[in-house]
């Protein structure tokens, strides 16, 4: 069991992970510093998109229009720290 809970907090870092590289970049790109228009620049921007869209998606239903401002990474990083805070809590259920 113990695996598990190793294999679930691996799993909530990669999210963190994928999220922050997400912001970074595309504050990169809104202050043109990258550029869409190079081919790994652009798959990479694509490949986060098709993996973050389905956690934003359901969080961006929820939020009001914030005129311009993206609050969903935001809210999942909340999740996934909580989620460590839960799983950490009840760690002993996992040994």
């Amino acid at each position: 069991m113990q695996s598990l809970f190793q294999i679930l907090m691996l799993l909530l870092d990669v999210v963190w992970f994928f999220i922050i590289a997400h912001v970074i970049m595309s504050w990169l790109i809104n202050f043109q510093v990258l550029n869409l228009h190079q081919q790994l620049v652009a798959q990479i921007w694509y490949g986060l998109n098709r993996i973050l869209e389905p956690l934003y998606s359901p969080v961006r239903r929820l939020l009001p229009p914030m005129s311009g401002i993206d609050l969903a990474p935001l809210v999942v990083l909340l999740g996934v720290f909580a989620l460590r805070i839960i799983l950490i809590n009840n760690a002993a259920l996992f040994y």
